[in-house]
Protein backbone atom coordinates (compact mmCIF):
# COMPACT_ATOMS: atom_id res chain seq x y z
CA UNK A 1 0.00 0.00 0.00
CA UNK A 2 1.08 4.09 -1.03
CA UNK A 3 1.72 5.88 2.44
CA UNK A 4 3.12 8.94 3.41
CA UNK A 5 5.85 9.01 6.50
CA UNK A 6 8.12 11.82 7.81
CA UNK A 7 12.03 11.48 8.51
CA UNK A 8 13.23 13.21 11.93
CA UNK A 9 13.67 15.67 12.42
CA UNK A 10 10.68 17.24 10.46
CA UNK A 11 9.74 19.42 7.67
CA UNK A 12 7.94 19.39 4.12
CA UNK A 13 11.04 18.46 2.76
CA UNK A 14 11.32 15.21 4.78
CA UNK A 15 8.06 13.90 3.77
CA UNK A 16 8.16 10.86 1.52
CA UNK A 17 6.06 8.48 -0.22
CA UNK A 18 7.19 5.09 0.78
CA UNK A 19 5.25 1.64 -0.64
CA UNK A 20 4.40 -0.43 2.71
CA UNK A 21 3.12 -3.95 3.42
CA UNK A 22 -0.87 -4.35 3.17
CA UNK A 23 -2.13 -5.21 6.58
CA UNK A 24 -3.35 -8.88 7.26
CA UNK A 25 -6.92 -9.65 7.87
CA UNK A 26 -8.55 -7.75 11.17
CA UNK A 27 -7.84 -9.61 14.48
CA UNK A 28 -10.83 -9.91 16.69
CA UNK A 29 -12.38 -6.30 17.67
CA UNK A 30 -10.84 -4.84 14.83
CA UNK A 31 -11.93 -3.36 11.03
CA UNK A 32 -10.09 -3.07 8.24
CA UNK A 33 -10.46 0.65 6.06
CA UNK A 34 -9.80 1.76 3.36
CA UNK A 35 -8.55 4.70 3.79
CA UNK A 36 -9.81 7.49 1.04
CA UNK A 37 -9.52 10.91 2.55
CA UNK A 38 -8.12 12.76 5.09
CA UNK A 39 -7.88 17.03 5.97
CA UNK A 40 -5.26 19.18 7.04
CA UNK A 41 -5.21 20.35 10.93
CA UNK A 42 -2.65 23.04 12.55
CA UNK A 43 -1.55 19.82 14.57
CA UNK A 44 -0.67 17.83 11.79
CA UNK A 45 1.46 21.14 10.39
CA UNK A 46 3.06 21.42 13.69
CA UNK A 47 3.73 17.80 13.55
CA UNK A 48 5.35 17.72 10.17
CA UNK A 49 6.98 20.85 10.47
CA UNK A 50 8.83 18.85 13.34
CA UNK A 51 7.53 20.40 16.75
CA UNK A 52 6.08 17.58 18.21
CA UNK A 53 8.92 15.55 17.72
CA UNK A 54 7.53 12.21 16.04
CA UNK A 55 9.02 9.10 15.55
CA UNK A 56 11.42 8.85 12.58
CA UNK A 57 9.31 7.04 9.81
CA UNK A 58 5.76 8.19 11.51
CA UNK A 59 3.11 8.44 9.27
CA UNK A 60 0.89 11.42 10.01
CA UNK A 61 -2.39 12.54 9.85
CA UNK A 62 -5.16 12.16 12.55
CA UNK A 63 -8.20 12.38 10.28
CA UNK A 64 -8.97 9.41 8.35
CA UNK A 65 -12.06 8.66 6.38
CA UNK A 66 -13.15 5.50 4.14
CA UNK A 67 -14.92 2.13 3.78
CA UNK A 68 -14.56 -1.08 5.70
CA UNK A 69 -13.30 -3.92 3.72
CA UNK A 70 -13.19 -6.42 6.27
CA UNK A 71 -14.03 -6.83 10.16
CA UNK A 72 -12.61 -9.00 12.80
CA UNK A 73 -14.39 -12.00 14.68
CA UNK A 74 -16.65 -10.39 17.40
CA UNK A 75 -17.12 -6.95 15.94
CA UNK A 76 -20.78 -5.68 15.00
CA UNK A 77 -20.97 -2.34 15.43
CA UNK A 78 -19.79 -2.07 11.78
CA UNK A 79 -20.20 -4.21 8.39
CA UNK A 80 -18.19 -4.34 5.09
CA UNK A 81 -19.35 -1.28 2.90
CA UNK A 82 -19.99 0.77 5.81
CA UNK A 83 -18.14 4.01 5.33
CA UNK A 84 -16.74 5.03 8.96
CA UNK A 85 -13.96 8.47 9.81
CA UNK A 86 -11.83 8.41 12.66
CA UNK A 87 -11.86 9.53 16.03
CA UNK A 88 -8.68 12.10 17.27
CA UNK A 89 -8.30 10.37 20.69
CA UNK A 90 -9.64 6.52 20.02
CA UNK A 91 -8.96 5.78 24.05
CA UNK A 92 -11.42 8.33 24.81
CA UNK A 93 -14.90 6.65 24.56
CA UNK A 94 -16.86 9.12 26.58
CA UNK A 95 -16.73 10.35 30.07
CA UNK A 96 -15.13 13.75 31.66
CA UNK A 97 -11.50 12.12 32.00
CA UNK A 98 -10.15 14.18 29.09
CA UNK A 99 -6.78 13.02 27.79
CA UNK A 100 -3.84 15.40 28.35
CA UNK A 101 -1.20 14.46 25.41
CA UNK A 102 -1.03 12.89 22.28
CA UNK A 103 0.75 9.78 22.96
CA UNK A 104 -2.61 7.87 21.76
CA UNK A 105 -3.25 10.19 18.90
CA UNK A 106 -2.94 8.93 15.23
CA UNK A 107 -0.31 11.01 13.22
CA UNK A 108 1.24 12.23 16.39
CA UNK A 109 2.43 9.33 19.07
CA UNK A 110 1.60 6.53 17.03
CA UNK A 111 0.94 6.42 12.85
CA UNK A 112 -2.25 8.12 11.50
CA UNK A 113 -3.97 7.96 8.40
CA UNK A 114 -1.71 8.82 5.48
CA UNK A 115 -1.75 5.42 4.55
CA UNK A 116 -4.47 3.40 1.90
CA UNK A 117 -4.88 0.57 4.50
CA UNK A 118 -5.18 0.22 8.27
CA UNK A 119 -6.33 -2.33 11.41
CA UNK A 120 -7.46 -0.72 14.23
CA UNK A 121 -10.19 -1.73 17.25
CA UNK A 122 -13.97 -0.67 16.54
CA UNK A 123 -13.48 2.17 18.92
CA UNK A 124 -11.13 4.18 16.63
CA UNK A 125 -14.08 4.66 14.51
CA UNK A 126 -17.30 5.75 14.25
CA UNK A 127 -19.70 5.83 11.15
CA UNK A 128 -19.75 8.67 8.42
CA UNK A 129 -22.81 11.12 8.16
CA UNK A 130 -24.87 9.02 5.28
CA UNK A 131 -24.67 10.83 1.85
CA UNK A 132 -21.03 12.75 2.83
CA UNK A 133 -18.06 11.92 0.72
CA UNK A 134 -14.74 10.92 2.44
CA UNK A 135 -13.30 14.35 1.72
CA UNK A 136 -16.33 15.89 3.54
CA UNK A 137 -16.44 13.22 6.47
CA UNK A 138 -12.85 13.51 7.16
CA UNK A 139 -13.34 17.02 7.84
CA UNK A 140 -14.97 15.94 10.99
CA UNK A 141 -12.36 14.05 13.41
CA UNK A 142 -10.48 17.22 14.30
CA UNK A 143 -11.99 20.58 13.00
CA UNK A 144 -15.83 19.02 13.05
CA UNK A 145 -15.93 17.83 16.69
CA UNK A 146 -13.78 20.41 17.83
CA UNK A 147 -16.30 22.66 16.55
CA UNK A 148 -19.18 20.78 17.83
CA UNK A 149 -17.83 20.26 21.60
CA UNK A 150 -17.56 24.41 21.64
CA UNK A 151 -20.82 25.31 20.70
CA UNK A 152 -22.92 22.25 22.03
CA UNK A 153 -20.71 20.36 24.57
CA UNK A 154 -19.71 22.87 26.38
CA UNK A 155 -21.42 25.94 25.39
CA UNK A 156 -24.77 24.75 25.63
CA UNK A 157 -25.79 26.17 22.27
CA UNK A 158 -29.14 28.01 22.09
CA UNK A 159 -31.59 29.13 19.28
CA UNK A 160 -31.13 32.33 19.54
CA UNK A 161 -27.73 32.77 20.63
CA UNK A 162 -24.92 35.25 19.48
CA UNK A 163 -22.23 32.96 18.50
CA UNK A 164 -18.44 34.84 17.37
CA UNK A 165 -16.08 32.81 15.19
CA UNK A 166 -12.70 33.97 14.63
CA UNK A 167 -11.18 34.05 10.83
CA UNK A 168 -11.81 31.46 8.20
CA UNK A 169 -10.23 28.08 9.35
CA UNK A 170 -11.76 24.70 9.22
CA UNK A 171 -13.03 24.73 13.24
CA UNK A 172 -14.30 28.54 12.30
CA UNK A 173 -16.61 27.56 9.52
CA UNK A 174 -17.82 24.56 10.64
CA UNK A 175 -18.75 26.54 13.85
CA UNK A 176 -20.13 29.12 11.68
CA UNK A 177 -22.37 26.39 9.46
CA UNK A 178 -23.57 24.35 12.74
CA UNK A 179 -24.16 27.50 14.58
CA UNK A 180 -26.54 29.01 11.75
CA UNK A 181 -28.32 25.77 11.26
CA UNK A 182 -28.85 25.59 15.20
CA UNK A 183 -30.56 28.43 15.09
CA UNK A 184 -27.76 31.17 16.11
CA UNK A 185 -26.78 34.69 15.22
CA UNK A 186 -23.40 33.95 14.00
CA UNK A 187 -20.53 37.54 13.78
CA UNK A 188 -17.51 36.41 12.15
CA UNK A 189 -13.89 37.96 11.71
CA UNK A 190 -11.68 38.44 8.65
CA UNK A 191 -9.10 40.70 7.13
CA UNK A 192 -10.12 40.12 3.35
CA UNK A 193 -13.07 41.65 2.05
CA UNK A 194 -13.36 38.60 -0.61
CA UNK A 195 -13.83 36.48 2.32
CA UNK A 196 -15.66 38.75 4.13
CA UNK A 197 -18.30 38.07 1.20
CA UNK A 198 -17.50 33.92 1.22
CA UNK A 199 -18.58 34.24 5.40
CA UNK A 200 -21.64 36.34 4.47
CA UNK A 201 -22.77 33.78 1.47
CA UNK A 202 -22.34 30.90 4.15
CA UNK A 203 -24.51 32.58 6.40
CA UNK A 204 -22.67 35.25 8.66
CA UNK A 205 -25.38 38.05 10.28
CA UNK A 206 -22.36 40.41 10.92
CA UNK A 207 -18.46 40.21 9.05
CA UNK A 208 -16.24 42.61 11.40
CA UNK A 209 -12.84 43.47 9.19
CA UNK A 210 -10.01 42.96 12.02
CA UNK A 211 -7.48 44.73 10.50
CA UNK A 212 -9.80 47.71 9.89
CA UNK A 213 -10.78 47.79 13.35
CA UNK A 214 -8.06 46.13 15.47
CA UNK A 215 -10.47 47.08 18.53
CA UNK A 216 -13.11 44.09 17.43
CA UNK A 217 -14.27 43.32 20.49
CA UNK A 218 -16.09 46.68 20.67
CA UNK A 219 -17.57 46.33 17.00
CA UNK A 220 -18.90 43.09 18.16
CA UNK A 221 -20.88 44.58 21.61
CA UNK A 222 -21.92 47.68 18.81
CA UNK A 223 -23.10 44.97 16.83
CA UNK A 224 -25.25 43.28 19.60
CA UNK A 225 -26.40 46.14 21.21
CA UNK A 226 -23.50 46.17 24.03
CA UNK A 227 -24.32 42.62 24.66
CA UNK A 228 -21.97 40.43 23.48
CA UNK A 229 -21.42 36.91 22.05
CA UNK A 230 -23.31 34.48 23.94
CA UNK A 231 -20.25 32.26 22.24
CA UNK A 232 -16.82 32.75 21.46
CA UNK A 233 -15.03 30.27 19.60
CA UNK A 234 -11.73 31.22 20.39
CA UNK A 235 -8.85 30.19 17.65
CA UNK A 236 -6.82 32.98 17.76
CA UNK A 237 -4.86 32.61 21.66
CA UNK A 238 -3.20 34.99 23.12
CA UNK A 239 -3.10 37.56 20.25
CA UNK A 240 -7.26 37.36 20.07
CA UNK A 241 -8.33 36.27 23.91
CA UNK A 242 -8.21 40.08 24.68
CA UNK A 243 -10.54 41.05 22.05
CA UNK A 244 -12.33 37.86 22.73
CA UNK A 245 -12.91 39.05 26.40
CA UNK A 246 -14.37 41.85 25.54
CA UNK A 247 -16.62 40.64 22.59
CA UNK A 248 -17.97 38.03 24.96
CA UNK A 249 -21.50 38.55 26.77
CA UNK A 250 -21.72 39.02 30.72
CA UNK A 251 -21.80 35.16 32.41
CA UNK A 252 -21.15 34.40 28.15
CA UNK A 253 -18.98 30.82 27.00
CA UNK A 254 -14.92 31.49 25.56
CA UNK A 255 -14.23 28.08 23.94
CA UNK A 256 -10.21 28.34 24.02
CA UNK A 257 -9.18 26.59 21.30
CA UNK A 258 -6.11 27.27 18.97
CA UNK A 259 -2.86 29.22 19.65
CA UNK A 260 -2.57 30.88 16.26
CA UNK A 261 -0.85 33.74 17.93
CA UNK A 262 1.28 32.25 20.46
CA UNK A 263 1.64 30.13 23.78
CA UNK A 264 0.89 32.60 26.30
CA UNK A 265 0.26 36.30 26.89
CA UNK A 266 -1.55 38.62 29.09
CA UNK A 267 -5.35 38.18 29.89
CA UNK A 268 -7.50 40.87 31.34
CA UNK A 269 -8.68 39.05 33.96
CA UNK A 270 -10.26 41.51 36.01
CA UNK A 271 -12.71 42.05 32.80
CA UNK A 272 -13.24 38.07 32.66
CA UNK A 273 -14.45 38.23 36.42
CA UNK A 274 -16.70 41.27 36.10
CA UNK A 275 -18.55 40.20 33.34
CA UNK A 276 -18.61 36.33 34.97
CA UNK A 277 -17.75 34.74 31.88
CA UNK A 278 -16.54 31.04 31.22
CA UNK A 279 -13.22 30.41 29.73
CA UNK A 280 -12.69 26.63 28.61
CA UNK A 281 -10.11 24.91 27.10
CA UNK A 282 -10.41 22.24 24.58
CA UNK A 283 -9.06 19.56 22.55
CA UNK A 284 -11.30 17.88 20.24
CA UNK A 285 -13.34 16.04 21.99
CA UNK A 286 -14.63 11.80 22.26
CA UNK A 287 -16.29 9.17 20.49
CA UNK A 288 -19.36 9.42 21.97
CA UNK A 289 -19.73 13.15 21.21
CA UNK A 290 -18.45 12.21 17.85
CA UNK A 291 -21.27 9.93 17.34
CA UNK A 292 -24.04 12.56 18.96
CA UNK A 293 -22.35 15.30 16.10
CA UNK A 294 -22.85 12.74 13.28
CA UNK A 295 -26.43 12.13 13.56
CA UNK A 296 -26.79 15.52 14.32
CA UNK A 297 -25.17 16.29 10.91
CA UNK A 298 -27.23 14.14 9.16
CA UNK A 299 -30.68 16.77 9.40
CA UNK A 300 -28.65 19.25 7.85
CA UNK A 301 -28.40 20.05 4.02
CA UNK A 302 -25.52 21.84 4.42
CA UNK A 303 -21.51 19.98 3.63
CA UNK A 304 -18.15 21.31 5.10
CA UNK A 305 -16.56 23.77 2.68
CA UNK A 306 -13.85 22.29 1.46
CA UNK A 307 -11.03 24.91 0.05
CA UNK A 308 -8.72 22.55 -1.99
CA UNK A 309 -8.15 19.32 -2.68
CA UNK A 310 -4.35 17.57 -3.24
CA UNK A 311 -3.22 13.46 -3.71
CA UNK A 312 -1.28 11.88 -1.35
CA UNK A 313 1.89 12.43 -3.10
CA UNK A 314 1.41 16.20 -2.89
CA UNK A 315 0.65 16.34 0.76
CA UNK A 316 3.94 18.76 1.13
CA UNK A 317 2.33 21.24 -1.30
CA UNK A 318 -1.11 20.96 0.82
CA UNK A 319 0.69 22.12 3.84
CA UNK A 320 2.63 24.82 2.02
CA UNK A 321 -0.64 26.21 1.47
CA UNK A 322 -1.93 25.86 4.95
CA UNK A 323 1.35 27.14 6.28
CA UNK A 324 0.87 29.95 3.90
CA UNK A 325 -2.77 30.90 5.47
CA UNK A 326 -4.03 30.74 2.04
CA UNK A 327 -7.43 28.62 2.82
CA UNK A 328 -11.33 29.27 3.18
CA UNK A 329 -12.25 26.31 4.93
CA UNK A 330 -10.98 22.79 5.02
CA UNK A 331 -7.98 21.39 2.66
CA UNK A 332 -8.13 17.56 1.73
CA UNK A 333 -6.11 14.52 0.48
CA UNK A 334 -7.68 12.11 -1.32
CA UNK A 335 -6.34 8.71 -2.15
Amino acid sequence: MKAMQLAAPGGLDQLQLVDLPAPAAPAAGEIQVRIHASSLNYHDLGVVLGRAGAADGRIPMADGAGVVTAVGAGVSEFAVGDAVVSCFFPQWQSGAEVPFDFKLVPGDGVDGFAREFVNLPTTAFTHAPKGWSHAEAATLTTAGLTAWRALVVDGHLQAGDTVLVLGTGGVSILALQMAKSMGARVIATTSSSAKAERLRALGADEVINYKDLPAWGDAVLAATGGRGADIVVEVGGPGTLPQSIRACTPGGHIALIGVLTGFAGDVPTVEMMRKQQTLKGLIVGNREQQQDMVRALEQFAWRPVIDSRYPLQQMAEAFARQKAGQHFGKICLEY
